[in-house]
């Protein structure tokens, strides 16, 4: 007859491969939303600058105006007449990919704490951290929010190009992520 202990002890392995399979398809989803985004990105910025150059006035560079978001480019401007003063919504943190000389200014301090965490490791010679680490290192409570909401983080970072994560849960940086002075 089984014991308690081996019966739970399988199902909290089934529980875990089920969990680790589930991030797998979160993280592949995630890299190919990334992907998905930079075209729709590129496609927004096409049709912008094809309207400028289109525009009844030359494509006017002074009178140009800029949609700091691709998912602005859709919204139709309102008449002078009809604009209202709308609340603006609250910003949100963006995490662009990562290419060869982007600053480390570009993202926000949660991210950056982040990845200052990993180039720490990096420059001692240690391995990945796990989000529990960091949260311990960061003097956080080690709680599944505080924890989860790190892992989130993380897994954005993976998903732009910016961390790596050689083992399920273990974070570090990508190969050419330098540290917070390179970029301009």
């Amino acid at each position: 007859m089984p014991s308690v202990v081996g019966l739970l002890e399988q199902h909290e392995l089934a529980a875990r491969r089920r969990v680790d399979g589930l991030r797998e398809e979160a993280d592949r989803i995630q890299a190919e939303l990334a992907e998905a985004e930079r075209e729709w990105q590129e496609w927004a910025i096409a049709r912008r600058r094809v309207d400028t150059v289109l525009a009844p006035d030359g494509g006017s560079i002074a009178d140009t105006q800029v949609a700091p978001d691709p998912r602005d480019a859709d919204a139709q401007p309102a008449s002078q007449d009809a604009a209202k003063p709308k609340p603006k919504p609250k910003p949100k943190s963006q995490v662009p990919v990562w290419r060869e000389g982007l600053a480390w200014s570009v993202l926000s301090v949660d991210y950056r704490r982040i990845l200052t965490a990993l180039a720490d490791r990096v420059r001692l010679h240690q391995g990945p951290l796990t989000c529990q680490e960091m949260a311990a290192g960061f003097g956080m409570d080690v709680v599944p929010a505080r924890v989860e909401a790190l892992r989130s983080k993380a897994k954005r970072l993976v998903a732009r190009g910016w961390l790596t994560e050689p083992a399920p849960g273990r974070f570090t940086l990508v190969n050419g992520v330098a540290g917070p002075d390179v970029g301009s």
